[in-house]
């Protein structure tokens, strides 16, 4: 399709608003939709986005507006009511039950019966292997979801989605988790979903992505409308400007400021892990690598090559581990996350909400959590005077929107809950900081703000190794990246060779599968 389209559209959402105590979260609203599109819904975090798809869902009841369908109006008062109209959303957090199989996360609660009233799995696993076949998976249906990866995950929800008669499917962050290879795989599931004629309303922060999978962009700001756009037509620069109303600078001050180079903060000899006995873990084999002090190193890789693994092996958070690593020099055994901690080894997970957040506690609980030992009196107990001051001053530091420090972690955003981890972090005034993921799924403005960190950080002489799936935000923020493929070394590139290759997108994911030769530094 283009970004123009003579039909009536298949759907017209005007003038919603919706009100949460405190809070008027959409004012007046309106998104349009024709079968066969994909519409880019953007805002920053905060902005409405979510809100407005749960209205269309049927989780949230509008308190005004209307909803037309081919037309119509429609009352979606359910997710049943929305479900009924062909309407489906796979949000960010996929809602499959990780101990059940495919077939039966598929028709959780839509089970098929045979006369005696068992359940008919014959059926259920033959029209599983069928929706299968439409997303592109060659899995079988009895298979349990926790054994899939998490790109087939989102599949199997699209595959869940086909079980009815879907002509309109949300898609919030689909992609915010996946390398390059399983992003492709996904958007050739959605190309042929719009041949169909199904309409697709696709939530990305991923702004470089949108040009090759969508035909217009609908922006959201602050809970308002603010305007449409011929996706092919519309510059990145307009779409950033759209989203945060003001001009923003440089997405990757990395750009301009090169690494000069520092004696090795981290060095890394050898590392090998042999995963526990029916762990999901990627075992790595003999890597040797080094970060200098105010260097940012970046791991790539598809998904599954390890780059997880690294971070959690050098962290202690990883069994089976071998191999020399040395701090500054001196070395150092990775035991557990607390002598990390007390090395000066910070890490970001890449799971927020289930790794490094205790989302029911508040803003101060969290964020001086890993650093409570530096508040100790004599007598062991913590100094809470000196505690809230320091947690004060980094919240302040990183521009945290939060009402105040007692303000629940899980009603923030995304990208203020991300503040709050690297809050967590450098309380503890590390010297290397592992990020993993460290701007996944947070808006354009606050994805300037963590690089701008990284940038300072640094600069101030900290190591950094971080993992991203975003090969352009690796490209854009790291001196040097190094290339995993099952757990091997098999690539790295430098922005300013040589002695290493420079920087190549294509050379990098040729690389991330592997097709490149073995590089390893020398010992």
């Amino acid at each position: 399709m283009t970004g123009t389209d003579a039909r009536a559209p298949l759907l017209a959402m005007s003038g919603i608003v919706k009100e949460f105590p405190g809070v008027k979260a959409l004012r007046g609203v309106q998104l349009t939709l024709h079968g066969g599109e994909v519409v880019a819904l953007l805002g920053e975090n905060g902005a409405g986005k979510s809100t407005l798809m749960n209205v269309l869902a049927g989780v949230f009841a509008p308190d005004a507006g209307t909803i037309e369908i081919d037309g119509s109006p429609v009352h979606l008062r359910s997710p049943k009511d929305a479900t009924r109209h062909g309407i489906a959303m796979i949000h960010q957090e996929l809602n499959l039950v990780p101990e059940l199989s495919i077939a039966d996360n598929i028709f959780l609660g839509q089970e098929l019966r045979t006369i005696r009233g068992t359940l008919d799995r014959k059926a259920m696993d033959a029209r599983t292997a069928e929706l299968l076949a439409r997303v592109g998976l060659e899995l079988t249906p009895r298979r349990l979801v926790r054994q899939c990866k998490l790109a087939e995950q989102q599949l199997i929800e699209v595959a869940k989605a086909l079980n009815h008669d879907l002509r309109i499917l949300v898609m919030d962050e689909p992609t915010s988790a996946l390398a390059e290879a399983e992003v492709e795989r996904l958007f050739t599931v959605i190309r042929n979903l719009t041949a169909h004629d199904v309409g697709v309303v696709y939530i990305s922060h991923r702004l470089e992505e949108l040009a090759e999978i969508a035909d217009t962009v609908t922006v959201l700001r602050d809970g308002v409308y603010v305007g449409e756009r011929p996706m092919r037509e519309t510059h990145r620069a307009e779409l950033i400007q759209l989203m945060v109303g003001r001009p923003l600078g440089e997405l990757f001050p990395r750009s301009a400021e090169l690494h000069r180079g520092g004696s090795a903060r981290l060095t890394v000899r050898h590392l090998t892990t042999v995963p526990a006995a029916g762990s999901d873990a990627v075992p790595l084999h003999d890597l040797s690598f080094e970060v200098a002090a105010g260097e940012i190193v970046g791991l790539a890789g598809l998904m599954g090559a390890g780059r997880s693994e690294v971070l959690e092996a050098i962290y202690g958070a990883a069994t089976g581990v071998s191999g020399t690593i040395t701090l500054a020099g001196r070395r150092y055994r990775p035991h557990t996350p607390r002598r990390a901690i007390a090395r000066g080894i910070a890490f970001v997970a890449e799971d927020r909400k289930a790794q490094s957040l205790i989302l029911a506690n508040s803003v101060r609980f969290n964020a001086s959590l890993a650093a409570l030992h530096r508040y100790l009196r004599p007598w062991r107990t913590v100094d809470a005077k000196r505690e809230r001051a320091a947690v004060a001053a980094k919240v302040t530091e990183l521009k945290v929107k939060a009402s105040s420090l007692a303000t629940v972690v899980g009603t923030l955003s995304g990208g203020n809950q991300q503040k709050v981890v690297l809050a967590k972090c450098l309380l503890t005034q590390p010297s290397v900081l592992l990020m993993d993921e460290p701007t996944r799924g947070i808006d354009v403005g606050a994805k300037a703000e963590v690089h701008a960190l990284m940038n300072q950080l640094a600069g101030d002489g900290a190591a950094i190794l971080a993992v991203s799936s975003e090969l352009l935000e690796l490209i854009g923020m790291c001196d040097r990246i190094l290339v995993l493929c099952e757990g091997r070394l098999t690539g790295e590139f430098r922005r300013n060779p040589p002695p290493a290759a420079p920087f190549d997108q294509e050379a990098i994911l040729a690389a991330a599968m592997a097709r490149a030769p073995a590089v390893r530094t020398p010992s």
